[in-house]
């Protein structure tokens, strides 16, 4: 399929089917997906946890309304913000360029320089809601790489976000849950499947300039 056809054939599939698994393949690829989606100045203050463990998943059930999806996905993915972005991470990036890239320091000295003071006058909740903000590209990214390998997915926002953070004990590891993403295949009575999209036509939602 190409990807107008492919991005028609997705849904935010209501009803999952456990008894059918994404290969590691297919995992791999939204890891993947997920690494390779563009972030503000390359920082990535973002992370995926890959859930395949059911009986975890459904202790997901109860934080996130009672919404079966959780537990009944092949995986669950949930995309985390560092809770900070400090100037070590910033260190780190530039010191990984030099390495990938093979440029020298005073290439890059003065954008160092740039970002590590663009950073420190930020506070603490700029800097997460940035980091927030990025969540949605990525989440945007996997969906579409979902709808392109068939696999079917449903965009969450409907949790408890320090509930999560409790069950996967993420204070710990300095992060915060920003959203859900089950992935696997669609139920076969999944009430959604056959439905038409809604959406308003284009000359409503793009504005041309010529």
């Amino acid at each position: 399929m190409n990807i107008i056809n492919s991005l028609e054939w997705r849904y935010a599939t209501k009803k999952f089917d456990p008894s059918k698994k994404l290969s590691n393949q297919q995992v791999e690829t939204l890891k993947k997906a997920f690494n390779l989606t563009p972030t503000s100045f390359g920082l990535q203050p973002i992370k995926m946890i890959v859930i395949s463990n059911k009986e975890l998943q459904e202790k997901f059930v109860e934080h996130s309304y009672f919404q079966r999806m959780v537990a009944d996905a092949s995986h669950l993915l949930v995309l985390c913000i560092e809770n900070d972005t400090t100037t070590e991470n910033i260190n780190a990036y530039f010191d990984l360029e030099k390495d990938i890239r093979e440029v020298k320091e005073e290439e890059i000295s003065n954008f160092r320089k740039q970002l590590i003071g663009m950073y420190e006058s930020k506070t603490l909740e700029e800097k997460q809601q940035s980091a927030i903000y990025q969540t949605y590209i990525v989440l945007g990214n996997l969906m579409t790489v979902c709808a392109l390998e068939k696999i079917d997915a449903c965009p969450m926002e409907g949790f408890v976000p320090e509930k999560i953070d409790e069950l996967l004990n993420l204070k710990s590891l300095n992060l915060k849950s920003v959203l859900m993403l089950p992935v696997g295949y669609r139920a076969e009575d999944d009430v959604m499947i056959g439905m038409k999209k809604v959406r308003k036509p284009l000359n409503e939602t793009v504005l041309e300039i010529q």
